[in-house]
């Protein structure tokens, strides 16, 4: 059986990076233009920003 948490429903819920508040949400707490995810813990909601710098410097040497 997954750990994972769930929702209401009974649906595996998923973390966000709230871009606006710096913040992880569990769940779709805010609008979606201020969330980034979802990823499966909040450890890795948390370093959102990282992930997302490190995938665009890969991007861009690629379009290089």
């Amino acid at each position: 059986m997954s750990k994972q948490p769930l929702d209401s429903a009974g649906n595996p819920e998923e973390f966000w990076f709230n871009l606006k508040t710096k913040q992880v949400e569990f769940g779709k707490l805010s609008a979606a233009a201020y969330r980034v995810g979802p990823f499966d813990s909040a450890e890795k909601a948390a370093k959102a920003l990282e992930t997302l710098a490190s995938r665009t410097k890969v991007w861009d040497e690629e379009d290089d």
